[in-house]
This record gives C-alpha cells, sequence and structure tokens, in this order.
C-alpha cells in the first residue's frame, strides 16, 4: 500500500500509453500539483515530455508536432476546456486521461467535439490525491466544515479524494467511522455510495481478510497539531511550511538566490529521505557528516587534469558532485533556519512546557510554566496563544482554572484580539463537550503508575512524549478492541480477524506528527500495512484558520493548494 507508486504508476503508464515521440504534458491546476509531488520535471524530460502546460491557460501556441497527454479532473470547468480545445486542436493528437470517474454524457460531448478525429484515447486513472509521503495523502483541502456539518463542495471533493485512493491502492473495504462526528458519518455513507454505484470498477480480487476504511474527526485530538515538533519533516512544516513539498525561504536573512524556495521530496532527497522521521539533535549530526563526505568528494582547487583521463574522470563525476553540492547547501540552509527559529523563539522551553500540557496532570505547575513563558518577551504571539490554548483544553473543567488570568497576560503582551478570541474557538471545536474519545487520560492512580512505567520505556526525550490520539486508535483497531459503540461499521458485516491494510483518514486535516506515528506502527507490527489520508496535512497555524473557518470565524475556504505558508 504505497500511495507515491501508485500516482507515479499512472503517470508512467499515461507516458508510455502515447508512444514514442516529443510530448505535450496538459494538466489542470490540481494535477498539476498531483504530478509534481512524485516526478520532478527533469525526470520527466527524460520521457520525451518536453512542455507543461495549463488547459485553462489562453495564449498557447499551436504545436501540431506535438502529442498532448491531458491529465484532468473530472470537472465541468475541465470537459468545457476540453471540447474548447478540440474543436481547434493545437497538437496532432490527444491522449486524455481524468484523475477520476467520468459521466457518460460528458464523455459524449467531448466525442461531439472532436469533430477532426484527434483523441486517441479517454480513460480514468484515480490519481486525484496529493501522495505526500509513501504511507500519507491530503486533498489539499481548508477549511471543510461550517460549525459541525461539512461544506456541501468539501464533502463531495474529499468523496471524490478518498474514493480514488481506494481505486489506485486496489481496496474495496469495510468502512468504520467515529460516531461522534456527524461529518464523519456523512462521508462513509457518501463513500459507501460510490462504491456501491461504480460496483464494477471496485470488483477487485478478495482477500482473505478485506481492508478497513475508518474515518475519523480531527475536533476528536486537538491538541496534536497544537504542538511544535522536532522530527525533520513535521518541524520543516511547523516553523516554515511546506507546501506540496515546497518551503519558501525567501525571508531567510542573507539567502541565496537560488535557495529562495526548495523542494523537499523523499523521492529524490537522499539526505532527506533518511532524515524524514530523525529528531533535530539526529539531523544536526547527519548534516555535519553530510558535510564532512562533502569536503572528501570535493574536486580540489590544485588537483591536476593532466592527463585525458583525470579530465574524465573530473566530468563523470561532476553531475554527482554538482547534485550533492546542491543537497548539502539546501540542507545546511533549511536546517540552519530552522536553528535561527528554536532559538529566537526559545521553542526548547516552549515545547517542554506544551509536552507537559499535552502528557501530564500537575495544575499548579502547568499554569505556573505558563505564566512563565507569557511573561517572557522572546515568546512570539503565536507559541504563547498555543500554550493558552493547549492549558484551556487541558483543564477545561479544572475548579481552580486560571484561564481569566491567562487571557488577561495575553492582553498584556501585546496579542491580538484576533489570536485571544481563537482560544475560545479552539475550546468550541475540540472541547469536552465534542470530543467522543478520551482524549485526557484520567488521573487515578493506576493510570498514573501505567504512564509512568510506559514513560520509561518508550519516551525518546522530553520533547516527544506526547502520542497522537490516533496512536492509540490504531492500536486498539490492530487488537480488535476499538469499541463498536464509539467506532461503528457501516453496514451489517463486521471484521472478525485482526485487520491487515488500514486506510486512516482523517477530516478536518491530518499531521506530521501522526503520520510519524503511523510510519512507526508499519514498522513495529508486521502483517498491518496502515495509509493515512487528510483533508489536509496542518501545521499550528493552517490548523488554527480551520478551526475558524469552522467556528465561523474565519476569512476563505481553499481548494487545490492550501495556504500553508507559515512564517512569523
Amino acid at each position: 500500500m504505497n500511495v507515491t507508486l501508485a500516482v507515479k504508476q499512472y503517470v508512467s503508464k499515461m507516458i508510455e500509453s502515447s508512444g514514442p515521440g516529443m510530448k505535450v504534458l496538459l494538466m489542470d491546476k490540481e494535477t498539476t500539483s498531483i504530478v509534481s509531488v512524485v516526478y520532478t520535471q527533469s525526470e520527466i524530460l527524460q520521457k520525451e515530455v518536453y512542455l507543461f502546460e495549463r488547459i485553462d491557460s489562453q495564449n498557447r501556441d499551436s504545436m501540431k508536432h506535438l502529442k498532448a497527454i491531458c491529465y484532468l479532473r473530472p470537472t465541468k470547468e475541465n470537459v468545457e476546456h476540453l471540447i474548447q480545445e478540440l474543436r481547434r486542436p493545437k497538437y496532432s493528437v490527444y491522449f486524455i486521461y481524468f484523475s477520476n470517474v467520468i459521466s457518460k454524457s460528458e464523455i459524449k460531448a467531448l466525442a461531439e467535439a472532436d469533430e477532426q478525429e484527434v483523441v486517441a484515447e479517454v480513460q480514468e486513472f484515480y490519481g486525484d490525491f496529493i501522495a505526500v509521503n509513501p504511507h500519507l495523502f491530503s486533498l489539499n483541502l481548508q477549511g471543510v466544515a461550517r460549525g459541525r456539518s461539512w461544506d456541501p463542495s468539501m464533502l463531495s471533493r474529499s468523496t471524490q479524494g478518498l474514493t480514488s485512493v481506494l481505486l489506485a491502492l486496489k481496496k474495496c473495504p469495510m468502512i468504520r467511522y467515529q460516531l461522534s462526528s456527524d461529518m464523519a458519518k456523512r462521508l462513509a455513507e457518501s463513500v459507501k455510495q460510490i462504491i456501491t454505484k461504480e460496483y464494477e470498477l471496485f470488483d477487485f480480487r478478495k482477500t482473505e481478510v478485506p481492508p478497513l476504511l475508518l474515518i475519523l474527526d480531527r475536533s476528536d485530538d486537538a491538541i496534536t497539531p497544537l504542538l511544535n515538533q522536532w522530527t525533520y519533516q513535521a518541524m520543516v512544516h511547523e516553523l516554515l511550511g511546506l507546501n506540496n513539498n515546497r518551503i519558501d525561504l525567501s525571508r531567510v536573512p542573507g539567502v541565496s538566490k537560488d535557495l529562495r524556495e526548495v523542494v523537499l521530496s523523499a523521492e529524490n532527497d537522499e539526505f532527506y529521505a533518511n532524515n524524514l522521521y530523525l529528531n533535530f539533535g539526529e539531523i544536526g549530526t547527519n548534516i555535519k557528516n553530510l558535510m564532512e563526505d562533502f569536503q572528501k568528494k570535493k574536486p580540489k582547487g590544485q588537483q591536476k587534469l593532466e592527463s585525458i583521463s583525470d579530465m574524465k574522470a573530473f566530468v563523470d563525476n561532476y553531475p554527482q558532485f554538482k547534485k550533492m553540492s546542491g543537497t548539502v547547501s539546501k540542507h545546511v540552509t533549511v536546517v540552519g533556519e530552522l536553528s535561527r527559529l528554536v532559538s529566537d523563539r526559545q521553542l526548547m522551553e516552549v515545547s517542554e512546557v506544551e509536552q507537559e500540557l499535552a502528557g501530564q496532570n500537575d495544575h499548579s505547575s502547568a499554569q505556573q510554566n505558563v505564566r512563565r513563558l507569557l511573561q517572557n518577551p522572546r515568546v512570539s504571539e503565536l507559541d504563547a496563544v498555543r500554550l493558552v490554548m493547549l492549558y484551556a483544553l487541558r483543564y477545561e473543567r479544572h475548579s481552580n482554572s486560571v484561564l481569566p488570568a491567562l487571557m488577561d497576560e495575553l492582553s498584556r503582551k501585546g496579542v491580538s484580539d484576533r489570536h485571544r478570541k481563537m482560544v475560545h474557538s479552539l475550546v468550541d471545536y475540540g472541547g469536552k463537550r465534542v470530543r467522543g474519545s478520551d482524549l485526557i487520560t484520567p488521573t487515578d492512580a493506576v493510570a498514573i503508575t501505567k504512564q509512568f512505567f510506559k514513560g520509561l520505556k518508550g519516551v525518546e526525550n522530553v520533547y516527544t512524549q506526547h502520542q497522537p490520539l490516533i496512536h492509540d486508535t490504531l492500536d486498539q483497531l490492530i487488537k480488535g478492541r476499538l469499541k463498536d459503540s464509539q467506532f461503528p461499521y457501516l453496514g451489517a458485516s463486521t471484521l472478525r480477524d485482526r485487520p491487515q491494510d488500514i486506510i486512516v483518514f482523517l477530516i478536518g486535516g491530518a499531521t506530521y506528527e501522526e503520520a510519524l506515528t503511523v510510519y512507526n506502527l508499519n514498522r513495529s507490527m508486521p502483517g498491518v500495512r496502515i495509509v493515512l489520508g487528510g483533508t489536509t496535512i496542518h501545521n499550528t497555524k493552517s490548523f488554527l484558520e480551520e478551526v475558524m473557518l469552522a467556528t465561523g470565524q474565519g476569512g476563505d475556504r481553499t481548494q487545490g493548494g492550501g495556504r500553508h505558508s507559515n512564517r512569523r
């Protein structure tokens, strides 16, 4: 179950099906993101694709010597653009691929427009999602809820995205959903409806244990997206903002021109692939090793290029060297900027208190620590607000709650009105009244002792002791202990055996911390394969945006490229 591989295979198949010769790849805004996350431009150039165009671009030249490969979402606008294109074709022949199911009537409209008979084939290739990591996908949708209900256009896009993942992975699953969330039930029913309607597409070879789709709601765990992160991918997204694998570094002090925007992709960056899930301390050491390795391999200025074979050896190594030098400068810049932000914003102290709020239950120590940090002028507005939010969620019904006093501290610190309002919006979004599960563990002696021993065994360090709620949910699911009363099956049948292929989908967005949890579960549970997806991948800023939209306080909803840039 590898979503990156599934999309890559679709793209390769499209290009190969069109045969030899020069080609143009015609896409829309969303399929451009879908393809660019799994393939670099240079990789596609090697497959004789020399031009990348948008179907909605008005001023494309006519190039009859090129074959067109069209990869488009089956939207009304795209079908209309294609109809116009086929009436006045700019290329010699068209291979049309839709990223999801397209209706017969739209196929008919395209056939009628193709008077010059330039269409060689029309097919459905179900890559209608962003494959972020092999076990992680996103739909890039921000602001999917209105109150506790779906925004209708977002429900429809989420259904299409989720069914395309199932088709790409060739799974016809049983479905379970979180009972406390009406949105989870609606999405489960909507996906089931498509599976029933398109039953021929979902007619895959039966496996001994049927696959399982589990639909959850972000509001059940509003703590995870609020925490600062310490593993490479999660940290980059939290502090710099990752959008379709791209980071905007234009505001980094003294950054060179060619590093203003960099791409971090595990598919073609070995250092990134190896360090994705390592913590910040280890990355520092590995960067140093990378630098030393680079210094050793670097062609010396005085290196004698006397013989032809010397020159040949230099030229042969040069592309490798150039690639390595690009990798080194990119990661040194990124890690350098992360370091600067950690020290400027005193994130180690902030994170220690966040972890205490998320995982321990000592009210007097917690409120003192939060107060101390709120009075520290170097703690940024965002970090101050997130600490108060974590306190508000953790001690929501505590008899000695000091929340009003902490809100006053935020005012004294000069925190904006909008940010202060977010504290109450967050409690509305993910507070006790809303949650279906036990996010905050009970505090009896047995539970504390259990947590203490669990802590001794499994904690890497004080900054990463928090486990997302999804860890326990999946653990229970795999052991066959997830309660039907809280996570019912859709329909009459239930799963008797331990599940093997699990697709988990988080309405309201997943996080890289949860992706790390799934990655670790996949490694530690032989025979179990889990893929995680979300309507988007959040960092704290985009999550707070999601909360404000859901509680009726926010700005615009976005579809396509989520607004992920995250700078101070």
